[in-house]
């Protein structure tokens, strides 16, 4: 009985057009916030505690452009990973994925308006997100493989 196996090259390119997907979204990240915070002067602080909606009470903390690369950075390994496991389950992953990447992306733009201190740091985050998006989404949808 003679068996074939496919070659790993696919795999390798499709491995790393996914991790450079994931480095373009770091990158789109950091970018973001260096014109937002140091070219324009917004403060991206995000309330959270107890009694932060209420009373303006609670913590402030100013988000850094490592905590900004590493939320983009660890979206983007999860994006990957969920393509990954759609790919090996249903012959639609690429569209079932955009899906549920794009209403993931829509979610995690209610985070900035719970959570921001200013309006200028709500339309900030915001337009971090959406920069993320922007490359992380068709970059990976690009790369699906379909069985």
């Amino acid at each position: 009985m003679l068996t074939t196996t496919a070659p790993a090259v696919p795999h390798i390119k499709h491995g790393r057009a996914r991790a450079l997907s994931a480095a373009g979204g770091a990158l789109a990240a950091a970018l973001a916030w260096i014109v937002e915070v140091p070219l324009l002067g917004i403060h991206l602080n995000v309330r959270f505690g107890p009694g932060h909606m209420q009373t303006d009470a609670g913590h402030i903390q100013t988000i850094t452009i490592g905590q900004v690369i590493g939320v983009a950075v660890a979206a983007s390994l999860l994006g990957w990973l969920l393509l990954a496991r759609l790919e090996r389950r249903t012959p639609r992953a690429r569209s079932l994925w955009i899906t549920v990447a794009l209403a993931a992306l829509a979610a995690s733009l209610a985070l900035p308006l719970a959570f921001a201190s200013t309006t200028s740091a709500v339309a900030g985050l915001i337009a971090m997100h959406l920069t993320v998006g922007a490359v992380v989404i068709p970059a990976l949808a690009r790369t699906a493989r379909t069985r």
